[in-house]
């Protein structure tokens, strides 16, 4: 046997055949090595040991962060190495709050499965932490640090796959923890609840925030009517949680379930998904013709919208005013259906049921609620449903699928890709074309815009003018792209940008898939289920003709301006003095960054900061000088670092800081 292409794994020959480490290779082989800190789409990390392995010659080695090598002989099961697994396992549980029969964990619990797997019976060591407050002050995620295991995961993917960095390690020794900035909860910092972190984690550190028992209390409640409505992605992905395979759509067992649960009306969001794109292709072919700001991006992801509310509120005209599918069915629901159902709509509650945590926040902004009255009452992911089912004792895989209520159970294959990522630009495609070209489209796949790349481009013709689009997922990617458009390297007129990697089929709320084909398998299940619809446009849909017909008026009109668009503002990215102070565009002002990294921050650059805004305040410059917190210059030793326009101040204070903002002023009058 060639032995330059294999390696030795407990005796038997593996090819090498482009694994990126022997962890990879192991798997293949058939052992399922454990390990907490590796997850294939982040960085290797190699800290929690868990995947260490005796290799001939080299000793005892983490296989995560281990390249295979041809003619290495591995042993992955030693009593060394069992040793070494039970040993890391007993101190990260002296550690951990071990309250397991009470987690939301309970039972998925990557580190109350290892445990047993590696027979880790007792715990020999004494917690040397202290119990740590629980951060529950957002709508969307719930963070406790007293069970966390210091993994990393959920910091690299916030940082890597998202590029936003909301959360980190602070400190050092056994006072290490993963917390957001300056001690700060995270709804005071620039998290945009994507829930990526909470998807990774393998504990109860980060999960999603239940809405449950508010779901089952308006259930009860006689007074209420309650309707539902189902996101795309969750009919591809809830089954996984009682056996299914991911992929295969349960829509029907949803429905039947929901009905014995107790609730009056099961419809669709993907009905609400094609009258977004009636509106939203309308919006778009408005923009070319009237030369409104481009390129136009969707405005479906709240994670995405709360991004750019953050970072760039300069570019908050291209988004579109259109509201999400989720809150265009409340906005329907609670002022068409309610009075044809004869009632009030302050007694109807709308249930959503979501793939996303993001949505949970999208629901609570004031945008979406008049008088107090919310157009989405209650949010519960694809994980939540799932508790939901198993808690009044359904068994899921015995039902007899029913079907959903209409109208706004009706949908087109349109609505039903929104899930993917590339299908809202798919289903805008449908409408433009045929609005722009005046004819009808035989074949409504744009098979361009779809893929799995973080970033794709495509280009479409339509009237003999081609237009260039772009379709994007991670807000990492979305952050390079958007620096790209600010430079003027991006000629785009149409942009698909979500937050979650491949789209909402992986979105935080959606069942945790240890099985390599699951995005997908969803995404196919999607495409599968376009197909099997008779209609695939939603100009097609009657219900939605009728809608507009008998009380919307016109697609764009006022009637469905005032019930279906709304508006995004400028958003600060951490509460308090610290951040940015002087809000507004920064076209054609002088920029003034001031690093309030660790080191900064120790020397005064929180006063610093303070007083620069004051000042600017005091001189009445906010229409000619912007003030920004930033990290990091990487001039830690030289601090208080500021940036003035284009000149670097190391040691600054506000004497060298104002005297550079007046010669930079006085250099642009």
């Amino acid at each position: 046997m060639d032995t330059q292409k294999y390696v030795n794994i407990d005796g038997r020959d593996v090819p090498i055949e482009g694994e990126k480490n022997l962890l990879e290779v192991i798997h293949k082989s058939g052992i399922d090595i454990p390990t907490f800190c590796y997850v294939s789409e982040l960085s290797v990390y190699g800290a929690c040991r868990m995947c260490t392995v005796e290799i001939e010659g080299r000793g005892l080695q983490t296989s995560c962060s281990t390249p295979p090598e041809p003619g290495l002989k591995i042993r992955t099961n030693t009593d060394q190495v069992r040793q070494i697994r039970r040993v890391a396992l007993e101190l990260i549980l002296a550690n951990h709050e071990r309250e397991c029969p009470t987690c939301v964990k309970n039972t998925n619990c990557k580190l109350q499965d290892l445990s047993k797997r590696v027979g880790v019976d007792k715990v020999r060591f004494r917690p040397v932490q202290k119990p740590m407050p629980i951060d529950d002050n957002n709508h969307s995620i719930v963070r406790n640090p007293n069970k966390c295991i210091l993994c990393g995961d959920c910091v690299r993917m916030c940082s890597e796959v998202q590029g936003i960095g909301a959360i980190d390690f602070a400190h050092r020794g056994h006072d290490v923890v993963v917390q957001p900035a300056f001690g700060k909860t995270l709804d005071q910092v620039d998290c945009v609840y994507c829930g990526q972190c909470t998807r990774v984690c393998p504990t109860g550190a980060l999960t999603p925030k239940s809405e449950i028992n508010a779901v089952w209390k308006s259930l009860q409640d006689p007074k209420k009517t309650v309707v539902v409505q189902i996101a795309p992605a969750v009919r591809v992905a809830l089954g996984e949680a009682f056996g299914y395979q991911p992929g295969e759509v349960t829509t029907g067992q949803i429905v039947a379930a929901l009905k014995i649960m107790g609730f009056k009306k099961v419809f669709d969001t993907c009905f609400a998904a094609d009258l977004t794109i009636m509106e939203e292709g309308n919006e778009f072919i408005k923009r070319l013709n009237n030369h409104l700001p481009l390129p136009m991006f969707t405005s479906c992801c709240p994670a995405w919208v709360k991004f750019v509310e953050q970072n760039y509120p300069d570019l908050l005209p291209h988004m579109s005013t259109c509201k999400s599918p989720q809150q265009m069915f409340g906005a329907v629901a609670k002022n068409v259906m309610a009075p044809e159902m004869a009632i009030r709509k302050e007694d109807m509650v709308v249930v959503s049921i979501m793939p996303c945590t993001a949505k949970k926040f999208e629901a609570k902004r004031p945008e979406f609620s008049e008088a107090g009255q919310a157009e989405v009452d209650h949010v519960i992911t694809t994980q939540e449903l799932a508790q939901m089912i198993n808690e009044y004792g359904i068994q899921f895989r015995n039902l007899k699928p029913e079907a959903l209520d209409m109208p706004l159970g009706f949908k087109t294959g349109a609505g039903v890709i929104f899930g993917n990522t590339g299908g809202v630009m798919e289903a805008a495609l449908r409408y433009v074309y045929e609005k722009v070209e005046g004819k009808t489209l035989d074949n409504p796949d744009f098979h361009e815009v779809r893929g799995e790349a973080g970033i794709r481009e495509a280009e479409v013709k339509l009237a003999g003018k081609t237009f260039k689009l772009a379709v994007i997922h991670s807000l990492a990617n979305a952050k390079t792209i958007i620096e790209k458009i600010k430079k003027g390297e991006a000629p785009y007129h149409f942009i698909e940008f979500m937050s979650c990697p491949a789209g909402c089929i992986n979105g935080a709320g959606q069942p945790v898939s240890a099985l390599p084909d699951h995005r997908k398998n969803r995404a196919k299940g999607l495409y599968e289920a376009d197909k099997m619809l008779q209609l695939h446009k939603s100009q097609e849909n009657p219900y939605i003709k009728e809608l507009y017909q008998a009380k919307l008026g016109d697609v764009g009109g006022e009637k469905a301006h005032h019930l279906l668009h709304t508006h995004y503002n400028a958003r600060r990215r951490m509460k308090g003095k610290s951040m940015v102070i002087v809000d507004g565009k920064n076209d054609d002002k002088l920029e003034i960054r001031v690093c309030v990294g660790t080191s900064c921050y120790l020397k005064g650059a929180q006063d610093l900061l303070h007083h620069l805004a004051k000042y600017v305040h005091d001189k009445g410059l906010q229409e000619q000088v912007l003030v920004k917190a930033t990290f990091c210059f990487e001039k830690c030793n030289k601090g208080p670092t500021v940036k003035v326009g284009d000149v670097v101040i190391n040691h600054c204070d506000l004497d060298k800081a104002t005297v550079a903002v007046d010669k930079a002023i006085g250099i642009q009058a």
